[in-house]
């Protein structure tokens, strides 16, 4: 397909240009040569115009090639969950194909929910499969951005408030995708915490938050996962934009971390020819949709890297030694993708990427109540059972902004359920609630038609009644990918559920003492009834295989194992963000502004005490906490042990506890390791994870559990001097269930 779309750009001249070329065998066209010969080749043989002109988009999805010498263009295409369906040329509207349906795989949130690698090699092995097949070269994923507020609407795309669990998640995703020769490009870089005002928000905060807690996701997807292209962020960070930014791209993400990849921008991202020239920009995207040539069609030629870049070469004010650096990265990106003769083929809508889809969903969902052991429903008991609420039915791969897919299928909690129990027992189902009927975003439309004409009132009702005859009630809501819950390019207006949710669950609980609680979301939500229902589990956004995977658990088919990648606040006010820092922005300068461009500054004053940081140092009492996560069997843990109890700068040392299960089914446990400084010459969290593993363990089994951790797990980023820290003095080693369920404590000390 790409060979053909690379023929049609070439006139007749062109073709015997590129015989000529051919037959000489250029080094650039040659495969067994190192790629780094290749593109000093290429980037010799290549015109001004032709260096500029693949440094900025030519569609929506893609910048050009250069046909003269036979370089294709490169494909580019959303996102971290699914392939996103095409769209014309040079409009949003869909194409209108009929084989660009793909496998949604569970949003990130459930992704991190695992906490298993393996099931992060597995999601960028399959993504990457169905992204190669579609012939596609860079993926616009994944998400790394750390959860500092349960109000930003884009936190279902990303992998929690923790850096670390999201470090170790990260990098397996871009090994599996990359090894089918597609670049992941991992967003968004950096500090886009928020949705509201996302073009207009100037970030201030320490460098020692910055580097602890905000950075290291990206830093191990450059120099541990060797991510092929980074996107910039909407937002700004010391007054300048984070897609031209001299700190973030300059001076940490290539001098400090070696990255030698593409910095891509986020679609109208880019602000200022000047500083996309000088602050590391490569690959110009989506300008026309913020306002540069606002209704003038195949406008990229005026793009800020198009040319006014040209321009300012022409009349001497720059000279080429930026642009040549820039093209060098982008041929870069050209042969380990679309010039990779040897990438896989790859697969799309395979029965296997459902399975993984499925898989992976049921190791991120989480039980987070389990009183009286209401779950796994009993089907040897349990004649009727009540499905309530829209979420059991609305399809969730549609809609949420750019990670908005056109699936092959889509199965609801509702038909999952049905599906699994089949003729055991009868479900019922009672919408209960309305929240949006709509079925329909960006173009792709789900074929639901989920119009309601009765009222609150009459639907509470019949929820009620159908509740009070069954042996078990299955409540799934949540939020949705609607405007204001889990959507891009908007923020939650509160911590509350939607369309009076609360109050359905409350007068079901009063009828139903078997009340199952399904919340569908990436986002924490209040939850004021929780005393009152026995049952809590949460879903996430599952994909394709949503109701089965989902159904799988209900019924106990797979023992839950997820683990939460971030806190579940009481309220808003326990959330650090809200309490200590501004959000959405300083209030002055909000009540002041007279127009959507003008920049708002956020202030993180919480520095290093996002999440369990915060709830720890203020001994806050949350709704579920960090790490958190039943099962349907119980573990036992020994004592943990060290191999020493003192180390140096340049050694190691090695934790080791036995967990043993104590139920009577297969389960697996996620083991954490907290590192906690008992005296530092700079504040610090009570403890941070340092280390965690997923054991599974049958009936009975005890296994042994080991961490060894070096100075890097000790250290502190000093600001002042801009170095990491190991200081010498006393720590502990604390394994734990949760950020709150401490197992044992092991005292050591750094020499």
């Amino acid at each position: 397909m790409k060979l053909k779309k690379i023929m049609l750009g070439m006139s007749l001249m062109t073709l015997p240009l590129l015989a000529q070329e051919t037959q000489k065998k250029p080094v650039y066209l040659n495969p067994t040569k190192p790629i780094e010969e290749r593109v000093e080749d290429a980037l010799q043989r290549m015109t001004l115009e032709e260096k500029i002109g693949v440094i900025h988009a030519q569609s929506k999805f893609s910048s050009a090639g250069v046909p003269r010498l036979g370089i294709p263009e490169l494909w580019m295409t959303d996102g971290p969950h699914g392939i996103r369906p095409e769209v014309l040329w040079d409009e949003w509207e869909q194409a209108g194909w009929t084989n660009d349906s793909c496998i949604a795989f569970p949003a990130l949130t459930c992704l991190a929910a695992t906490w298993n690698e393996d099931m992060s090699l597995l999601y960028g092995k399959s993504i990457g499969e169905e992204a190669r097949y579609r012939e596609k070269d860079v993926l616009l994923g994944p998400g790394v951005n750390i959860y500092r507020t349960p109000l930003n609407g884009r936190n279902f795309e990303y992998m929690g408030e923790d850096p670390f669990l999201a470090a170790r998640m990260v990098v397996p995703y871009i090994k599996g995708v990359q090894a089918n020769g597609v670049a992941t490009c991992v967003k968004h870089y950096a500090l886009n915490n928020q949705e509201f005002n996302r073009h207009t928000s100037n970030v201030i905060l320490d460098d020692r938050a910055l580097h602890e807690i905000y950075l290291p996701a990206f830093k191990a997807a450059v120099q541990e996962g060797k991510t092929w292209t980074i996107m910039g962020a909407y937002n700004l960070y010391k007054g300048e934009h984070a897609c031209h930014n001299q700190y973030l791209i300059n001076d940490i993400l290539r001098r400090d971390w070696g990255f030698d990849g593409a910095v891509v921008s986020d679609w109208g991202g880019t602000h200022d020819t000047r500083q996309a020239i000088t602050n590391g920009l490569d690959l110009e995207f989506g300008s026309w949709t913020d306002g540069l040539t606002m209704g003038a069609t195949n406008a990229y030629d005026n793009y800020y890297l198009a040319s006014p870049y040209l321009k300012l070469i022409q009349s001497g004010e720059f000279g080429t030694k930026e642009l040549d650096n820039k093209v060098r990265r982008v041929l870069r990106l050209g042969f380990r993708t679309a010039m990779n003769n040897e990438k896989p083929l790859g697969s799309l809508n395979s029965p296997e990427h459902g399975a993984a889809g499925k898989k992976i969903s049921e190791e991120g969902i989480v039980l987070l109540q389990n009183k009286n052991n209401v779950l796994p429903i009993d089907l040897s008991k349990a004649k009727k059972i009540a499905v309530i609420g829209e979420n059991a039915l609305k399809m969730m791969t549609v809609g949420g902004g750019s990670s908005s897919l056109k699936v092959k299928y889509e199965i609801s909690p509702f038909d999952g359920l049905k599906t699994r129990i089949g003729s055991q027992a009868q479900v019922v189902y009672a919408r209960g609630y309305v929240g949006d009927p709509s079925g329909s975003y960006n173009g792709v439309i789900s074929g639901q038609d989920l119009t309601e004409t009765r009222s609150f009132d009459e639907l509470l009702a019949e929820a009620v009644e159908v509740a009070k005859t069954a042996d078990y009630v299955v409540f799934i809501g949540g939020l949705n990918k609607s405007k204001h819950q889990d959507c891009e390019d908007s923020d939650r207006l509160g911590l509350e559920l939607p369309y009076q949710q609360d109050k359905v669950i409350s007068e079901l609980a009063k009828v139903n003492k078997n009340l199952i609680v399904v919340n569908i979301s990436g986002n924490a939500v209040a939850m004021p009834w929780v005393n009152e229902v026995p049952a809590i589990v949460q879903g996430w956004y599952l994909g394709s295989e949503a109701g089965n995977a989902l159904a799988s658990i209900l019924v106990g088919d797979a023992n839950p194992s997820g683990k939460l990648p971030f806190t579940f606040p009481v309220k808003l006010d326990d959330v650090a963000a809200h309490r200590l820092g501004e959000y959405p922005g300083n209030k002055e300068e909000l009540a002041r502004s007279t127009s959507k461009k003008d920049t708002i500054n956020v202030s993180y004053n919480e520095g290093l005490f996002v999440g369990y940081r915060f709830t720890d140092k203020n001994k806050i009492k949350t709704l579920f906490p960090f790490g958190h996560g039943l099962s349907y069997t119980s573990f036992a843990y020994d004592k943990p042990v060290a191999d020493k109890n003192t180390m140096s700068v340049n050694d190691k040392i090695t934790f080791t506890v036995k967990v043993k299960n104590t139920g009577n089914r297969t389960g697996k446990e996620v083991v954490q390791l907290y590192i906690s400084d008992k005296k530092s010459s700079l504040p610090r969290p009570i403890k941070e994870l340092k280390g965690f593993a997923k054991v599974e363990l049958a009936a009975g089994e005890e296994k042994e559990v080991s961490f060894t951790i070096a100075k890097e797990a000790l250290s502190f980023y000093n600001d002042k001097t801009a170095e990491w820290v190991a200081e010498p003095g006393k720590f502990e080693a604390v394994i734990a269930a949760s950020a709150t369920d401490i197992k044992g404590v092991v005292p050591f000390e750094l020499k």
